[in-house]
């Protein structure tokens, strides 16, 4: 039997050796917390508490700031040490709420909002508007939003998406192995909004124990089915994906829901599941810190608000000076140029590598040879929309599919001549999709 993948892609070296074998470790905060508020795509949260006040855990701090949004809870017990603008993971400048950490962890008391099975549509999706759930594999779209499609009877795939795909990363790994239970009830949840859907776990082959185990305690669920997933990058993009199981195809100018699809990461599937189940709004995530440059690479259990340098610490510092540390993995990440800055509902990874081997390449010029097309899933050509990008051609750009690029960087890894192509055209979507916002 053929497996499940669609067609391009590229097999990098993946680095999940460095840190896939070792427990997910709980971490406590040590200084103060920050919460941007823009953790999320959508309109900023809009801050409850004022300087003085003294909070808890649990205790929401800021509120949606439209639909597209989403609440902020604090995750430690203190005090507001102030409302101010604070450096992120991007650079920019965030409007933050800094909460002084007394180390008591009081909290606001947790309890399941009623029985699952009492639970209407309209209750567990406001169950999960107000946890403040976003998506967590770095997207950030609010997930109460995807789970309120116009037509909820049409969706037929509630896809978990357990891919992994992007090199070092194995926090969705460890969270599989250790927490089977909070990923199929999670499912299970969302299940419960779609009375014509198929529960998918679709997992890359690369993980036989998690297929085993999943295959195992499902196999008298009727609704859940278990897909093992040809290992290829960009397996767990959600277009991808959904092609690879389904067959399905879906464009820039479509979401999951107009080819009948849900798709959810697998710690967001776990954060529906505590919402629901254990009445826990989103505090915490788990973050994995890899890298040939950090002496013990492993994954943690961490607290949103707490700064990325701490969890440096906790993984033995840097076995020597990193040349790039990056905010997710290697093909989708971003590099950071400070770590004095906070862990945010999007936080994924953090990967130290002593080599910089990007920064030390020499661009050249466009041999022809054809590659970025035979990688691209998007099934665009990349040399020439970067063409198009560096001259500035909109029209063209436009003309020639450039909207369809998903940015997995693809076409920049099998470059011989070392173009920055997902940078063009990454630069010219943006400008694009600004436009569009504005109209």
């Amino acid at each position: 039997m053929a497996k499940l993948t669609f067609v391009g892609g590229i097999h990098p070296y993946d680095g999940k050796e460095l840190s896939k074998d070792k427990p997910i470790k709980e971490i406590l905060p040590k200084g103060d917390l920050v919460y941007p508020l823009s953790q999320h795509i959508g309109a900023p949260a809009q801050p409850l508490v004022t300087k003085g006040d003294r909070v808890l855990v649990g205790q929401k701090i800021a509120e949606s700031g439209g639909f597209v949004s989403a609440p902020i809870y604090a995750s430690v017990s203190g005090t507001v040490k102030a409302v101010e603008p604070r450096r992120v993971v991007t650079g920019d400048s965030v409007m933050s709420i800094v909460v002084e950490n007394d180390g008591l962890y009081e909290d606001v008391g947790f309890y399941p909002i009623a029985p699952m099975e009492k639970l209407s549509r309209e209750e567990i999706i406001e169950a999960v508007k107000e946890a403040g759930i976003v998506g967590m594999g770095g997207a950030g779209f609010p997930t109460h939003v995807k789970l309120s499609p116009k037509e909820p009877a049409k969706i037929e795939y509630v896809i978990a998406n357990c891919a992994e795909c992007e090199p070092y990363l194995t926090s969705d790994y460890r969270r599989m192995l250790e927490e089977p239970d909070k990923v199929i009830g999670g499912l299970k949840v969302i299940l419960r909004l779609f009375e014509n859907a198929q529960g998918i776990l679709a997992i890359e082959d690369n993980k036989p124990d998690c297929v085993a185990l999943f295959k195992q305690l499902t196999k008298d669920e009727k609704r859940i089915s278990v897909r093992a997933l040809k290992t290829k990058y960009p397996q767990g993009g959600e277009r991808t994906l959904i092609y690879a199981v389904t067959g399905r195809k879906v464009n820039s100018s479509m979401l999951p829901a107009d080819v009948g699809c849900v798709v959810n990461n697998v710690d967001t599937i776990v954060a529906v599941y505590r919402a629901v189940a254990e009445g826990r709004p989103l505090m915490e995530r788990i973050v994995t810190v890899t890298g040939d440059a950090i002496a013990h690479p492993r994954n943690f259990k961490v607290r949103i608000g707490t700064n990325y340098s701490e969890l440096i610490e906790e993984a033995g510092g840097f076995k020597g000076k990193p040349e790039k540390i990056i905010c997710g993995g290697p093909m989708m990440g971003f590099s950071m140029f400070e770590l004095n800055v906070p862990i945010t509902k999007t936080s994924t990874a953090l990967l130290a590598l002593s080599k910089d081997e990007v920064s030390a390449m020499e661009p050249g010029p466009c041999i022809n040879c054809g590659r970025c097309v035979e990688v691209c899933p998007g099934r665009v050509v990349p040399s020439r929309l970067a063409d198009y990008a560096e001259h500035f051609d909109e029209e063209a750009f436009l003309e020639n599919n450039g909207m369809e690029c998903c940015e997995c960087g693809c076409c920049s890894f099998i470059c011989p001549a070392k173009r920055p192509l997902t940078q063009e055209i990454k630069s010219m979507r943006k400008i694009q999709l600004a436009k569009r916002k504005k109209n």
